[in-house]
């Protein structure tokens, strides 16, 4: 910290509280230079994790969004809360470790079907049929069969015969 009298780089604290409720330090510091003594505020630096839109509008990552979107799908199913807890904590870290904070709803969405479809299949196409937003029965039984065929292929894969 400079000495806003002298430039010093060097000082101590003489005294520090608690200002604003809490949300901030209030630090009173000394110069070893010249002996003066200055005030500064220390605070948590708030960065805000974002998610951008299908339209580009850029919106604050919202854990309980994402949990009450989860809790939906997975209505009557036989899914902890804790396996969408940790779901809702790898979409969020997926977000912070992005090196802009942000990434586009697409993105977080891919990464929560990619978890849903492990768990439980029919919360998976709860959760495909509001995020990827069907625009009729057609796309809706498509995603239907992809489901199947995977499902399919995993079953034969495990039995020992040969996928084509």
């Amino acid at each position: 910290m400079k000495c806003p009298f002298c430039g010093h780089e060097h000082d101590k604290v003489v005294d520090s509280r608690e200002a604003k409720e809490g949300e901030s330090i209030r630090r009173r510091r000394e110069c070893l230079q010249c002996e003066k003594r200055f005030t500064t505020y220390e605070r948590i630096d708030e960065i805000p994790y974002m998610v951008v839109k299908k339209d580009g509008r850029r919106e604050k990552f919202d854990r309980q969004k994402v949990l009450n979107g989860l809790l939906r799908a997975c209505e009557k199913r036989p899914v902890p809360i804790g396996r969408l807890e940790q779901i809702v904590n790898e979409a969020e870290s997926f977000v912070i470790e992005s090196p802009e904070s942000e990434r586009t709803t697409k993105e977080v969405g891919e990464l929560i079907m990619d978890r849903l479809k492990r768990i439980d299949k029919v919360a998976y196409v709860r959760f495909a049929s509001v995020y990827l937003d069907f625009k009729d029965v057609g796309e809706f039984m498509n995603e239907l069969k992809e489901l199947l065929g995977s499902k399919e292929s995993a079953a034969k894969a495990k039995s020992g015969k040969a996928v084509q």
